[in-house]
């Protein structure tokens, strides 16, 4: 019984990708800025030969790995979420989701307001911390939403708890999901719940929710459930591919959660796929440009392993990867990085090699349908041969 758990550590970039200037990010790399940290140690990670990755050269590589180890640059045109893990189940997205960089079109927020019946607030590319601090305290007098975005293709909603209950925010996302189609067809609409009643207090929660674009066509989910297996996830997953594939799911309140829900499913029987998002890396510390942060959020994943790794089972596989960088010390964005992911492939049965550098994300979601002998038309090129 073949069990694959991919685990996405959300932003964990480890080197400027070779179209990086075109995206403005030429000397991005997230994991050389993080190691920089007195907060870093990973010994498992550098076990299973994250160190010896191609331009992993700032770092002591591990003389004898643990696992198979590369790097992959993205095909698509793009450095967001639902781009990044879309590639890694097997779509290559040509052509960039939309983005707003002057705020939404007038045409959008009336429709909007008109459908919701409330008025709004911002309309700019912004902070989502700091959006809130700037026009909370006029939503908690007016009721207007806060709509914000950013360098992503993201529709944000924001709203305190104590004026807009979730359950209603949510149903003003879907109101917007429904609304942005077309060339407005943004990848994501997240609600922003947040509490507190000044701007000294006010706190985002962990009640956020991405309503996402359903993915253009079949993606290694697919695969999985159409083959009869199970397909799980652990985290976000779930709302980033819209449910599309899945069999199963957790969402979880941050990484610490979605680690121990993620060790609730080593523990399971199935057979198949466990897809599971980590994000805090990303929503807490890359875009905060928290180097220490980042590094003790890796270090706790890290420590996680030595738990998780021993779970695996005979035909068990776990593969650890990202979707894009977000190099919490880069100072020209505070926005995601386009850099190469690592790929760390571990279990009983994987030798461990230098998989070198490849083109496209895509070719994990190939290896997984591989491993697990489902037929497939996914983009990407399977290494499969190479590490069993």
């Amino acid at each position: 019984m073949k069990r694959v758990f991919l685990i996405v550590l959300d932003s964990f970039g480890i080197g400027e990708a070779p179209d990086a200037a075109a995206f403005g990010d030429a000397g991005s790399n997230t994991l050389r800025s993080v190691s920089s940290s007195e907060k870093f140690n990973i010994k498992n990670l550098k076990r299973l030969g994250l160190f010896n990755i191609d331009g992993v050269d700032y770092l002591d590589d591990e003389p004898l790995p643990a696992g198979a180890y590369g790097r992959l640059a993205e095909l698509s045109n793009g450095k967001d979420t639902t781009t990044g893990h879309w590639e890694i189940g097997g779509i290559v997205s040509e052509n960039p989701m939309p983005v707003f960089p002057d705020g939404f079109p007038d045409e959008v927020i009336a429709e909007f307001e008109r459908q919701t019946g409330r008025g709004t607030l911002c309309n700019k590319p912004y902070s989502g911390t700091q959006v809130i601090k700037d026009y909370g305290e006029e939503h908690l007098k007016s009721g207007r939403l806060i709509v914000y975005t950013s360098a992503d293709s993201v529709f944000q909603i924001a709203a305190n708890e104590a004026i807009i209950p979730v359950e209603e925010l949510y149903e003003y996302c879907r109101i917007a999901r429904r609304i942005l189609t077309g060339k407005y067809a943004v990848g994501r609409v997240i609600a922003r719940p947040f509490i507190g009643d000044s701007p000294e207090n006010f706190e985002r929660t962990p009640k956020r929710h991405d309503f996402s674009l359903e993915p253009s066509s079949d993606t290694v989910l697919d695969c999985v459930s159409e083959a009869g297996l199970k397909s799980l996830s652990v985290g976000k997953i779930y709302d980033i591919f819209a449910g599309k594939g899945i069999t199963d799911f957790v969402y979880t309140s941050g990484n610490t959660d979605g680690m121990n829900k993620s060790l609730e499913m080593l523990k399971r029987d199935f057979e198949g796929l466990c897809f599971i998002n980590l994000v805090d890396f990303d929503m807490l510390y890359g875009h905060r440009r928290d180097v220490d942060g980042y590094a003790t959020a890796l270090t706790e994943f890290d420590n996680w392993l030595d738990t998780a790794l021993p779970l695996l089972r005979d035909d068990d596989i776990m593969i650890i990867t990202a979707d894009h960088g977000c190099d919490p010390a880069f100072t020209k964005t505070t926005d995601h990085t386009r850099e190469y992911i690592p790929v760390l492939v571990y279990g009983r049965k994987i030798r461990p090699v230098n998989l070198g550098t490849q083109s496209g994300f895509c070719n994990i979601g190939k290896t997984v349908c591989d491993y697990l002998g489902i037929e497939n038309t996914l983009a990407g090129v399977s290494f499969l041969d190479r590490i069993v």
